[in-house]
């Protein structure tokens, strides 16, 4: 039997798992995803060669599954079709609030912690905790690590991590904490293998752009600005997620309008961003094959974001090497990709059409003093990382 470690990565609208083989490699056994969750659900698992071992769409409306669910019968399928000695579960954890700072093997009292930040996460908290309690249900005894994607802003300076308010709220955990660090870990160390000269010194801003969206700017690996910030609804507009609001206007949402603090969470979190601006969905892929003007309204903001945050990025680094784009979207829109970097010239970016078109590692031009790169992420392998490291230390 080949000793592994599982990972789950479970979402809002996807959960994505794979198997690592446990010894330091980081090579992968196994992998797949569940897509379109409570819409259209596609599972897939595939072997370390690329070929489907199970792929699966849900035609009945009526009985679709949840991801817990789901993954409970994916641990039954791996366990009884490859000849595995799970050692480890490594967990994606959006929320890891103002304590935990590094991966951690999870116990009653860290599990209490995490549950307390659900608030903080409410898309996201709760898919991640079930993705615990199934993992520990089918391997009793076998240590699960949660792998925090606050993690990799920890180091933020102060000024990056405070709002204006009294600083007895920051002491009470109301700070910005940055999100998606997990593929900011991954696709940095991957910048770095492409490009030896970033390692230190080297100045990007990486956007992850997907149904959840953000911008980190990164100095020689060290996250020193976020475009997230308490909670993963601040920032850029996203798939539902509203992305930055005046609090004025929620002020009047509760003055004006009498909604309560559900529905206010409910439009910030489910209604607004792709989908509320377009009226017709919160998949790009949707919006940029559609003609209706509120197609076009919702891809003119979300690319005008993500050009305002570049710039704001390149103020934080004090200069710019390269630009990443990473996530769904940022991996496979070359329409979003050309807009939001149309007109940065004056900062010595120079996009290359044709690379740009067929979703090039490279996609600016040879003289281009800023480099821009398309990196696929790879949280599932950064939590192998960890998870592997961990249990090895324990031992």
């Amino acid at each position: 039997m080949t000793r592994a470690v599982l990972v789950v990565n479970a979402g809002s609208s996807s959960l994505k798992f794979a198997v690592y083989a446990a010894d330091g490699e980081r090579r992968r056994l196994a992998g797949g995803q569940l897509e379109g969750i409570g819409v259209r659900p596609h599972l897939t698992i595939k072997d370390e060669g690329g070929h489907c071992l199970l792929e699966w769409r849900w035609k009945d409306a009526g009985r679709l599954p949840g991801s817990d669910e789901v993954l409970v019968g994916v641990i039954q399928f791996l366990g009884e079709n490859l000849e595995l000695d799970i050692v480890g579960v490594g967990h994606r954890v959006v929320h890891g609030g103002p304590t935990y700072e590094a991966p951690v093997v999870v116990d009653e009292d860290v599990m209490a912690d995490l549950e307390g930040f659900t608030p903080l996460a409410p898309l996201h908290q709760p898919h991640n905790l079930a993705g615990i309690r199934a993992a520990s249900a089918a391997f009793p005894g076998v240590p699960q690590v949660a792998c925090f994607d606050t993690a990799f802003h920890r180091r933020h300076p102060w000024v990056a991590d405070t709002y204006g308010l009294p600083h007895d709220l920051w002491l009470e955990g109301v700070r910005r904490y940055g999100f998606h660090g997990l593929s900011y870990e991954a696709v940095w160390s991957k910048l770095v293998a492409r490009a030896p000269h970033m390692a230190d010194v080297g100045r990007a801003v990486v956007a992850h752009l997907g149904s959840g969206a953000s911008m980190c700017a990164i100095h020689g690996g060290v996250s020193v600005g976020s475009t997230m910030g308490f909670s993963t609804v601040d920032g850029l507009p996203m798939g539902t997620r509203s992305g930055s609001v005046d609090p004025g206007v929620l002020l009047w949402m509760m003055q004006e309008k009498g909604w309560s603090a559900d529905d206010i969470t409910r439009i910030l979190y489910k209604e607004s961003g792709l989908k509320g601006l377009s009226g017709i969905s919160a998949d790009m892929r949707d919006l940029e094959a559609s003609d209706e003007e509120g197609a076009k309204r919702a891809i003119a903001f979300f690319v005008f974001r993500v050009k305002r945050e570049i710039c704001a990025m390149l103020s934080v680094l004090g200069g710019l090497d390269a630009v990443v784009f990473t996530g769904g979207i940022g991996e496979h829109s070359a329409l979003v990709r050309a807009r939001a970097l149309a007109g940065l010239d004056f900062i010595g970016i120079e996009l290359d059409p044709a690379a740009n078109a067929v979703d090039a590692a490279v996609i600016s031009t040879p003289t281009s003093r800023v480099v821009v790169h398309v990196i696929p992420t790879d949280e599932e392998g950064v939590i192998a990382g960890h998870t592997t490291r961990l249990i090895a230390r324990r031992a």
